[in-house]
């Protein structure tokens, strides 16, 4: 299922499309009739509603707009989307220019949504017409509904109480409503009960959504909406029922040959074969993004290769990566961990760049030249989250980049082309060292989550000593070894701030962070307090995106469907 779980499926995924606003489009010439009344068609529907998932979950649009804008991440020297990484410029759109480089950004993704949304409400209205067997129209209705439920939830936190419907467009619709949170999540509960009901525990085709997976999504969607009680029991369950089980060694969940291991309870899957991209088409492609393959080993890693910014000793390689250095730590990520007893720090942060280009180099100490030499294999970058002095620094031949290097005594960007680069997501199997796609599957649930799910479902419960014996699950497999009593925690550790650094240490980057800050009412507090380069401009509103005002301008309700608050 690897090569066509995911294959883009050019007439639904252009011709369902929500109304005009979403470009709609089919130029073959089929209807859709002609799609979901024969089985091969119905199927190929269901491919092109999962494909949708590839374009947030390992893309650069989906890692701003859940690890952007949060206490974890800063802007890399190359980030193309500083406004929305900082709020600055989103809440004056009569600035240069209106919502800024974020408007095309938030389009793209606005447009996707809205027409898997279209995509799934026509194959749910047609199941029944589809000709295949009544078992598998059930489960290929219970697949559709899953996916409406997690793109609607993806919609309704990130743009509030947007447009909602669950009948099918096939004509021109230029009039949006604007529909409360609670129906949103009214009819993601009922759709997930169904996925629940309907779907199998196990799949032959690797990424198609399960049983236990359609429970882990409505255990994150309970503890969204503050159901503990159900929260807790139902991730509790995934946790007990299916056989999956926490990889013992942290570092080895991004191994490439470890992708499909017994943690991962969904994952967007991706395709070795490159002739599979749609990177170069641009009917189905036309904003020259890369869509055929994951690109977080790019996003996170600092520009080592760059002689121009300090570095020496290297040039681009396979192993190392294409570093569009887009996001930087911040300083208080760096410092949640303990790397003395978590593995994690090490885990999931490069800090060591070994020579691929031996020679003669400067060095600077301290504004003076120092001359050294780098043998091939020789350390030629060393990133560390500590202060070193000149002294220690002069008797060493590498580059150090330490922690007045990267950060300013507040935590602000001090230099953010050099830094400590988050390396989960590399991929050494890549072919080429100009290679944008990866291979990487994008985890999307894991069973770390249904234990922190749990944890602060019973937290809130006031039940804390279950809490504790959650957590420490999740710690205690992350423990450097012989540490894990050290890692333990107890019932007076327990804060909502100590779980939220919890989920920051074991999903950082995982494209969870945004959502998480916003369900516990934390996104202004822990901005404002980690994040140097937000704090000037956060404010409550920003708990949801502005509207793309290609939208806003479209519309002929324009009383009625308006702009999200604070971004008139």
């Amino acid at each position: 299922m690897k090569k066509n779980i995911y294959k883009l499926f050019l007439l639904s995924g252009l011709m369902f499309s929500c109304n005009d606003l979403l470009n709609e489009y089919n130029p073959s010439g089929l209807t859709g009739e002609a799609v979901y009344t024969k089985p091969e068609g119905f199927e190929s529907l269901v491919y092109s509603a999962y494909t949708t998932a590839r374009h947030w979950y390992g893309k650069e649009d989906g890692y701003t707009l859940t690890e952007g804008g949060t206490d974890l991440w800063l802007q890399g020297v190359d980030n193309r989307r500083v406004d929305l990484m900082t709020y600055n410029n989103l809440q004056a759109p009569e600035l240069v220019p209106p919502l800024s480089t974020a408007e095309v950004f938030l389009q793209r993704i606005w447009e996707r949504f809205y027409a898997t949304i279209n995509l799934c409400n026509t194959g749910i209205a047609h199941v029944a017409e589809s000709g295949l067997s009544e078992e598998l129209q059930k489960i290929r209705e219970a697949e559709l509904r899953f996916l409406r439920a997690f793109y609607y939830w993806h919609i309704v936190e990130t743009w509030g109480g947007v447009h909602f419907t669950l009948e099918e467009t096939t004509a021109v619709q230029t009039v949006a409503n604007r529909t409360p949170v609670e129906k949103f999540y009214e009819q993601i509960f009922a759709d997930l009960d169904f996925a629940v009901n309907n779907l199998p525990v196990t799949t032959v085709d690797y990424g198609r959504v399960t049983k236990p997976a359609a429970e882990a999504f409505l255990a994150r969607m309970y503890l969204t909406r503050g159901n503990n009680e159900q929260a807790s029991a139902l991730a509790q369950k995934v946790i007990s029922d299916y056989g999956f089980a926490l990889v013992p060694k942290y570092s080895d969940l991004w191994l490439m040959t470890n992708l499909k291991n017994k943690e991962i309870v969904w994952a967007v899957n991706y395709t070795a074969d490159l002739t599979s991209s749609d990177l170069l088409n641009t009917t189905t492609n036309p904003y020259g993004h890369p869509r055929g393959g994951n690109n977080g080993h790019m996003m996170f890693q600092m520009v080592y290769e760059r002689a121009a910014v300090g570095s020496i000793g290297m040039s681009r390689d396979i192993a190392n990566g294409r570093p569009f250095a887009r996001y930087m730590p911040t300083k208080f990520l760096l410092n949640l961990y303990n790397e003395t007893i978590d593995s994690r720090y090490n885990g999931s942060f490069q800090t060591v760049w070994k020579t691929n280009v031996p020679g003669k180099y400067k060095k600077k100490v301290g504004g003076v030249d120092v001359d050294v030499t780098l043998t091939a294999g020789d350390t030629a970058i060393f990133a560390t989250k500590y202060e070193i002095s000149d002294a220690v620094d002069a008797t060493k031949k590498y580059l150090i980049v330490d922690e007045s290097k990267m950060y300013k005594a507040d935590g602000n960007i001090n230099g953010n082309a050099l830094y400590i680069a988050l390396n989960k997501f590399l991929d050494p199997t890549r072919p080429t060292i100009a290679e944008m796609q990866s291979a990487r599957d994008a985890f999307v649930i894991r069973l770390a989550e249904m234990y922190l799910i749990a944890a602060e479902a019973e937290f809130k419960l006031g039940n804390l000593g279950k809490a504790v014996e959650l957590i420490n699950v999740v710690r205690t497999r992350a423990a450097v070894t012989g540490k894990a009593e050290d890692m333990e925690i107890e019932e007076d550790d327990l804060s909502i701030d100590f779980i939220l650094d919890e989920r920051a240490r074991e999903f950082a980057g995982e494209q969870l962070r945004w959502f998480d800050l916003k369900r516990t009412g934390k996104l202004v507090e822990r901005v404002s307090l980690h994040n140097p380069s937000a704090q000037p401009y956060v404010k409550e509103f920003h708990v949801n995106r502005p509207i793309p005002q290609a939208q806003i301008d479209a519309v002929t309700n324009k009383t009625e469907f308006t702009q999200n608050e604070g971004y008139q």
